[in-house]
């Protein structure tokens, strides 16, 4: 049996206190191996703030080209050339499908860099970068945007969240494309970052559960903890949307109570003692930049 290493990523880093506070803890009680800023939000700021006083941990840009929530908007990072990006209101697009059909990729190229030179600006040492809302994937069918992110990662000098190989149990939601369709972009997204050289994973394991897993806590971290300790060799990562619980992420959505429960699973340390239990190793991009170079 070969080596399993997994990166536990924080998403939504900034977008607000609750999100931020969460991450905070999880990084100092090791919870998390990394976390996603992003930038466009108002709270980014004040989380690169503590990352400077915390540069032992890994951070990268979340790159975030949808604005989901109905009182709660953002938009682009670049003041000009955005146009494509924006919707009616001048906020990103609240979904995927909206972004893909509507986008410019010369803009959403301007709009990456913008995001990564605020990042930047702003003091923050950025390990990586992956995307929102899995906008960038192409998942709705715009295959010309992950070509672009592969180049200025390679630009930069980034790893990116995309993975080799496709896997069965871990399909993201809401999935448009059949999956052998869905496989085989996987595959030549995996031969472009190989072309740039940007190190990326092998597996991304999405962390939609199945309805019945959020019966209740108990139920939810069970079904979490049984997907982990059964990863494949090689590099994963899972990613959260850890939350604490307040009126903020409350009048955000509705589904507060779920970035909740992951709060409160990964800050169980009997979490991370029943994954290197199993012999998984916790990792983050710092060092998965060097596994892949055969330095660690």
């Amino acid at each position: 049996m070969g080596k399993r290493y997994l990166i536990i990523n924080a998403d939504d880093f900034g977008m607000c206190s609750s999100h931020n506070e969460a991450t905070f803890e999880l990084f100092e009680c090791g919870g998390i191996t990394s976390a996603s800023l992003m930038v466009p939000c108002g709270w980014s700021k004040h989380a690169v703030r503590w990352c400077q006083k915390h540069k032992e941990y890994s951070v990268g840009v979340h790159l975030t080209f949808t604005s989901e929530w109905g009182g709660y908007r953002w938009g682009p990072v670049a003041h000009y050339g955005t146009d494509s990006l924006r919707d009616s209101e001048g906020y990103f697009h609240h979904e995927c499908e909206a972004f893909e059909a509507q986008c410019d990729v010369s803009e959403v190229g301007n709009e990456i860099r913008a995001q990564i030179n605020k990042a930047k600006n702003l003091g923050l040492e950025v390990s990586h970068l992956d995307t929102h809302m899995a906008a960038l994937y192409g998942l709705c069918g715009n295959f010309d945007l992950m070509p672009k992110v592969f180049e200025l990662c390679s630009e930069y000098g980034y790893p990116f969240r995309m993975y080799r190989f496709p896997h069965e149990d871990y399909v993201p939601e809401g999935l448009d494309l059949p999956i052998p369709m869905y496989e085989r972009f996987v595959r030549s997204y995996s031969n472009i970052a190989d072309m740039y050289n940007v190190p990326i994973l092998d597996y991304l394991i999405y962390p939609e559960c199945p309805q019945e897993a959020y019966k209740d806590y108990e139920t939810f971290k069970k079904f979490v903890i049984n997907r982990l300790v059964n990863i494949p060799d090689g590099i994963s990562e899972t990613y959260i949307h850890p939350s604490l619980e307040t009126d903020e992420i409350k009048n955000i959505t509705a589904r507060w109570w779920q970035r909740v429960w992951e709060f409160q699973l990964f800050s169980d340390p009997q979490t991370r003692k029943i994954l290197e239990s199993e012999g998984i190793e916790l990792i983050n991009y710092d060092d998965l930049v060097k596994i892949r170079k055969g330095l660690k």
